[in-house]
C-alpha cells in the first residue's frame, strides 16, 4: 500500500493527538486526557512476536501510518499497552473514571497491577472506576488487547486481513481517546434527552445512584428560558426554534444533581414519515424532506478507523455541506462522540449503521443472488453468516447499546440494522426491537436487499445498471446506495490496483457521468415514484476503492462542489 499523509496526519502532535475533550453531550471541568506516547508489546508465544515491542500514538491503531508501528494484530496474539501518569493537584474528588473511546476488540485493564475491568466489542465507549487502585504519585496503566476480525461473536464491520475491493485493513486496539475524569460519590451516570416537537417541550431523565433532587437549566444563546426538576421542560412559545440543516439552532443546557454539574446540548426536531402525493416520505418537523446522502465509511489514509485531527473530521463535514448534501450514512462503523456533536451543529443528517459481524458469509447470498433480483428469507442461518446463537445474541446486545449511546444525537434521523444481508437475521424482529428501544426514529431494516417487508423503508441498492424503481405503496422508497463511479487521481491512489462499479479516467467524463445519472435516474423518480432519499456512494476512495467524491489522503476533491450542489438543489419535493 501506498502511504499517504492526509494534511492534518502530516502535522500530528505526537504527544498531544485528539486533545479536545472527547464526550460533548456531556461535559465536566474534570477532563485529563491520556492519549500520546506509550509503550506496547505483543505477545503470542512465538519468539518473534515477543519480541516485537516498541512506542505507539494513542489513540491510532498499530496497522495505521500515525501509530508510528505499522504492523497487523492477529488472532491470537495479545497486544499489551502501558503507560504512566499522575493527577494533578485538586484534581481528585470521591471517584475516578477511566473512559475508554473504543478499543478493537477485547481488552483487561490494570492499574498499578490491580485488575479495574475490561469490556468486549470494538465500537462502543466503556467507562472503568479505578479509584481504589490509585495511589499516590506516580501511576501505572496497563491495556490487554486481543481481536479477531473475519469472524467470531463480534462486529468486525468492513475490517478484513485479506483486504481488498470493498474490504479494508483491519485495525486492533485503542483507536479513541483515553482519559480520565474525577466525580462526586453520586454523579449522573447517564441521560436521555428526548425533544417533544409537537409539545414543544423536552422531555429528560438521568441515571445515577440516586436521581432525585435534579435540576435542568435551559440556555438560549446563553440566557435561562427554562428550568425543570419534574422530567418535562417546557420550551417558551417565543424561544421555539425548530432544528434543520439549513438552521442547525442547538439550545445549550446544564443538568445539576447534588455536587455533580455536567453541561449539553440539544435541538428541537422530529423525524417521522407523512403523505406527500400518495407516498410515505420522510418528513423533517411534520414537513416532507428530501434527504440527499453520501455514503461514509469514516476511514482515513494515514489513521485508518481514527480521524488524524478534529479538524480532518470537519473538513469531510464541511465538503459535503458545500455540495449540497444534507446527510450523511454512517456505513458499519460507530464514531468517536465529536463527529455526531459537528454533525448536531453543522446540520448533517445522519444515518446510523450498526457494525456488521457473524461468520463469513456465503457470496451466493450476499454478492450473486441480489444482483438477479432473488430474495431470500432471513431465519439464522449459515448463508448470511449467522447460525451461531452466542454471535447472534451479542449482536443484540451491541445493538441496544449502540442505539443507548447514540440516542440523544440531534441529528441522527435513521436507524440501519443490517447491510446487504451481512449477518442478517430476523430484520422484521430486530426493526420492532429497535423501534421499542427508540420510537423517534424510522427504521431502515435491511438496506440493500433481502427486504423482508418491514422496518419503515423500501430500501434498494443499484449498481451496474440503470435505476429503476418501484414504490410499494407502504413505506418510504429510498436509493440508499447508488453510484459508485472511479476516478482514480495519480499520487493519490492507496493501491495499484483499483475498485469501482463503473471506470472513468478524465476528470471531465467522471463528472458529467455522475451528473447524468442524477438527472436522468435519479430525479425523476421523487414526483413519479416518490424517492425519499439517495445515498450516492461515497464520501471519499478507501484503498482500493477509488469512488469517492474526494481522495483517500482529501488532498483532492474530484469535483466541483458548485455543480454538484446544483445537482442536490433539484432534490427536493415540489410544494
Amino acid at each position: 500500500m501506498n502511504r499517504l499523509l492526509t494534511p492534518w496526519g502530516e502535522t500530528l502532535d505526537r504527544e498531544h493527538p485528539l486533545p479536545e475533550y472527547p464526550r460533548p453531550q456531556m461535559v465536566r471541568r474534570s477532563y485529563l486526557n491520556l492519549n500520546g506516547t506509550w509503550t506496547y508489546t505483543v505477545e503470542d508465544g512465538d519468539e518473534y512476536s515477543r519480541r516485537r515491542t516498541g512506542a505507539i500514538t494513542v489513540p491510532f491503531s498499530p496497522e495505521c501510518l500515525l501509530s508510528g508501528c505499522d504492523f497487523q494484530l492477529r488472532s491470537g496474539e495479545t497486544l499489551w499497552y502501558e503507560r504512566s501518569f499522575t493527577l494533578r493537584s485538586g484534581f481528585r474528588r470521591d471517584r475516578v473514571l477511566l473512559h475508554f473511546g473504543a478499543v478493537d476488540q477485547s481488552c483487561t485493564v490494570r492499574v498499578n497491577d490491580v485488575p479495574v475491568g475490561g469490556h468486549e466489542g470494538g465500537y462502543l465507549p466503556f467507562t472503568l472506576d479505578i479509584t481504589d487502585a490509585l495511589r499516590d504519585g506516580e501511576n501505572r496503566l496497563t491495556v490487554a488487547v486481543r481481536d479477531v476480525t473475519n469472524g467470531g461473536e463480534h462486529a468486525y464491520g468492513k475490517q478484513k486481513y485479506d483486504r481488498g475491493g470493498i474490504w479494508y485493513t483491519a485495525t486492533s486496539g485503542i483507536w479513541q481517546t483515553v482519559w480520565l475524569e474525577s466525580v462526586p460519590a453520586n454523579y449522573i451516570k447517564k441521560m436521555r434527552l428526548t425533544p417533544d416537537f409537537d409539545n414543544r417541550c423536552l422531555r429528560w431523565k438521568i441515571e445515577a445512584g440516586d436521581a432525585s433532587g435534579a435540576h435542568i437549566t435551559v440556555y438560549m444563546d446563553g440566557r435561562v428560558i427554562a428550568e425543570d426538576e419534574s422530567g418535562c421542560c417546557p420550551i417558551p412559545a417565543d424561544c421555539f426554534r425548530p432544528w434543520t440543516p439549513e438552521d442547525p439552532f442547538l439550545y445549550t443546557l446544564e443538568i445539576t444533581l447534588g455536587e455533580d454539574r455536567v453541561e449539553s446540548y440539544f435541538g428541537m426536531r422530529k423525524f417521522s414519515t407523512v403523505d406527500y402525493k400518495g407516498h410515505r416520505v420522510f418528513a423533517l418537523n411534520n414537513e416532507p424532506y428530501f434527504q440527499s446522502g453520501l455514503l461514509d465509511q469514516g476511514y482515513w489514509s494515514d489513521g485508518l478507523y481514527t480521524p488524524p485531527s478534529d479538524e480532518a473530521m470537519l473538513h469531510d463535514l464541511r465538503t459535503a455541506k458545500a455540495m449540497g448534501f444534507n446527510m450523511l450514512r454512517k456505513h458499519i462503523k460507530i464514531e468517536p462522540e465529536r463527529w455526531y456533536w459537528h454533525c448536531d451543529r453543522l446540520g448533517i443528517l445522519v444515518w446510523q449503521d450498526a457494525p456488521s459481524g457473524g461468520d463469513p458469509f456465503l457470496p451466493l447470498y450476499t454478492q450473486y443472488l441480489p444482483f438477479i433480483g432473488v430474495r431470500v428469507k432471513d431465519a439464522p442461518s449459515r448463508k448470511l453468516g449467522r447460525a451461531d446463537e452466542k454471535g447472534r445474541a451479542r449482536f443484540e446486545r451491541d445493538l441496544e447499546e449502540m442505539i443507548d449511546h447514540l440516542y440523544n444525537c440531534v441529528s441522527l434521523c435513521l436507524w440501519v440494522p443490517f447491510n446487504e444481508g451481512w449477518g442478517q437475521f430476523d430484520a422484521n424482529r430486530i426493526a420492532e426491537k429497535v423501534k421499542a428501544l427508540d420510537p423517534t426514529r424510522p427504521v431502515d431494516h435491511a438496506s440493500g436487499w433481502h427486504d423482508q417487508g418491514g422496518g419503515d423503508v423500501q430500501s434498494r441498492h443499484v449498481y451496474y445498471k440503470p435505476v429503476r424503481l418501484k414504490n410499494d405503496g407502504r413505506r418510504v422508497l429510498a436509493l440508499t446506495e447508488f453510484g459508485g463511479y472511479s476516478l482514480p487521481v495519480p499520487g493519490h491512489c492507496a493501491e495499484e490496483k483499483s475498485f469501482g462499479y463503473r471506470a472513468y479516467q478524465s476528470a471531465e467524463e467522471w463528472m458529467d457521468a455522475v451528473e447524468k445519472l442524477y438527472r436522468e435516474q435519479v430525479i425523476p423518480h421523487v414526483e413519479k415514484e416518490g424517492l425519499s432519499a439517495a445515498v450516492y456512494t461515497q464520501v471519499s476512495d478507501v484503498e482500493e476503492e477509488v469512488n469517492g467524491l474526494m481522495t483517500f489522503d482529501r488532498r483532492v476533491t474530484k469535483l466541483d462542489p458548485a455543480r454538484m450542489a446544483a445537482i442536490n438543489d433539484a432534490l427536493r419535493f415540489s410544494k
